[in-house]
């Protein structure tokens, strides 16, 4: 699934190429997506709008129309957001095509796991999708003194507290399995066990795995392509993630697997305590 990294790569492919310049057109071929897309919405807000800005919440994506309308975008599980010439032949499994003047921007997704929905102007602040979201990793807001106001209240393993987006958003199973290694922290540690100096490393493995992330332009093992087609290549520096039975790159032990909540979870058992 598109974490943090890909949806951000995704929004700074899409920036220049169509903010500041008019919607001409939407075209929804099918609206069985996770929740279905409305058409009337985008007749009455869309058709014929500028985009003003790009924002990402989370794994959303928000783009911000001149009537105070907001595009809201979630990717699902498969979903993909491309760029293309407007003559470029449909793919199949595209739902919504965005036309402008001379290129179109197409949402895929052969799952329907995702989202694509018009937020009536002047409601973004009420969106009912953003309301029980925690805070944004990369910000200031997520912090040393957050993760223990937060984590104190948490008997539930460390892996699992970064899981849950209304703690911390967008980290997703692969970066956290990175960033817990980073950090030096074993996944199935109880959040509210950590110590300061574990908490200021959690959160610092954390920025520091989503920013490199985002110079490699996420992580592909499967479905994931930018804007322009392209993958990502994270998964080429990835240390733990999928490495079960490979020797740990800091100590040399054996890279180990279990399962929590259904998430495979890779550690190493020397440098992870």
């Amino acid at each position: 699934m598109p974490e943090l990294p890909e949806v951000e790569t995704i929004r700074l492919n899409l920036e220049p190429r169509i903010v500041d310049r008019s919607i001409s057109g939407v075209d929804i071929y099918d609206v069985r997506l996770r929740w279905p897309v409305r058409p009337d919405d985008f007749r009455a807000w869309v058709h014929g709008r500028s985009i003003t800005g790009l924002s990402r919440r989370a794994k959303y994506l928000i783009w911000h129309l001149n009537n105070g309308a907001a595009v809201v975008i979630h990717l699902g599980m498969s979903g993909r957001l491309g760029l293309f010439p407007t003559k470029t032949p449909l793919e199949k499994h595209t739902h919504v095509v965005f036309r402008f003047d001379d290129l179109q921007v197409r949402f895929r997704d052969p799952r329907r796991f995702g989202l694509v929905e018009v937020v009536a102007p002047g409601e973004l602040d009420n969106y009912v999708r953003f309301a029980h979201l925690g805070v944004e990793p990369l910000s200031d807001d997520f912090n040393e003194d957050y993760v223990a106001r937060t984590a104190q209240r948490s008997k539930k393993a460390i892996k699992l507290w970064i899981l849950d987006a209304q703690n911390v958003v967008g980290v997703g199973n692969i970066y956290a399995n990175e960033a817990l290694f980073k950090a030096g922290i074993h996944p199935t540690r109880p959040a509210n066990a950590l110590k300061n100096n574990e908490r200021r490393r959690l959160v610092k493995g954390i920025k520091s795995i989503l920013n490199t992330a985002l110079e490699k332009g996420g992580t592909t093992l499967n479905d994931f392509r930018n804007a322009h087609g392209e993958p990502g290549f994270f998964q080429q520096v990835l240390t733990v993630y999928q490495k079960e039975g490979e020797p740990c790159t800091a100590c040399g032990s054996e890279i180990q697997k279990i399962v929590l909540s259904g998430r495979s979870t890779f550690f190493c058992p020397s440098c992870q305590k």
